[in-house]
């Protein structure tokens, strides 16, 4: 299952690493690596204690540091750590452009932070004839906006999707509480497939394993309740239809054991004119209150 993870008091971290950050003189090597590396993600209080270590105490604060934030103790392997720095060499080559390194731009925060996007949609020359390069990422529901102002390469988070961090933040955390509560459960979440029957039709197929869905026991039974939600937009943005769909699951313990390697599927026909299209998309499990949002789009 993909990992998912925000980070607490982002806000101020990122507002406070925006102006860089200087490692103190008198540490070794892989201490100020360290320091830099989880710029990101260590607190005010964190970064004092630690520098006000002595140097022989210094290894056991980052084992401890990493510890504190592994997401399961039980397994040899931090997920917490492994998947942090994964990001960070990640943004180093996808962030090529300009004079910083990937990392440390606009865009290789918000990655490292939040996260691949659901959907990057790029416009190295603009959205029009007299406008600037430019990137939205998008996370469910919210758009993330990065320009190129200077046209050097350096993409810069717009001030109008800065304030949108914190509302990102705040559902990445109510899904990862999601995560965490009661034994069994993981994080719904789904496949789309896009076919075109014709000129004007398309039919979506929503897919997700049986073995992902959280069923709850019942007697001899085990009994889900799929919310499946569509709401489709046009090239303005401008919502033109919309629809719910319930599908209530009802299977005994040997029809759940036949069906666990096989996938559960939806499908939503629709009928468009010509043009640009992007669906959002929300499937809720009404047994735990677990649900996931994507958007796509459709040409």
């Amino acid at each position: 299952m993909r990992i998912r993870w925000a980070i607490l008091g982002f806000g101020l971290i990122f507002l406070l690493s925006c102006a860089g950050a200087r490692a103190p003189k008198n540490l070794a090597p892989e201490e100020q690596e360290f320091l830099s590396s989880v710029r990101y993600i260590i607190s005010g209080q964190e970064k004092k204690a630690f520098l006000a270590l002595p140097p022989s105490e210094r290894s056991r604060f980052i084992d401890e540091f990493w510890k504190r934030r592994d997401l399961d103790p039980s397994t040899e392997v931090n997920e917490y750590k492994t998947e942090y720095l994964k990001r960070i060499a990640e943004a180093k080559h996808l962030f090529l452009e300009g004079g910083t390194s990937g990392w440390l731009t606009d865009r290789g925060r918000i990655y490292i932070l939040l996260g691949p996007p659901e959907q990057r949609d790029t416009y190295p020359r603009g959205y029009s004839f007299y406008s600037q390069p430019s990137e939205v990422w998008y996370y469910g529901f919210y758009r993330l906006y990065f320009v190129d102002s200077r046209w050097n390469g350096n993409f810069e988070l717009v001030p109008e999707s800065a304030r949108q961090i914190a509302e990102i933040n705040n559902a990445q955390m109510q899904l990862r509480s999601q995560e965490t509560v009661g034994q069994g459960k993981s994080l719904i979440d789904f496949k789309v497939d896009v076919r075109k029957t014709s000129d004007l039709k398309r039919l979506i197929i929503i897919s997700i394993p049986y073995k992902d869905i959280w069923f709850s026991a019942e007697g001899k039974e085990f009994k889900a309740s799929l919310e499946l939600t569509w709401e489709v937009y046009d090239g303005a943005d401008k919502k033109i239809q919309e629809g719910t769909k319930t599908y209530p699951l009802e299977l005994t313990r040997e029809q759940l054991k036949e069906l666990g390697g096989r996938e559960w599927l939806a499908e939503i026909p629709l009928e468009l004119e010509p043009g640009d299209y992007q669906v959002a998309l929300t499937l809720k499990n009404s047994t735990d209150q677990n649900q996931v949002r994507k958007r796509i789009k459709l040409n």
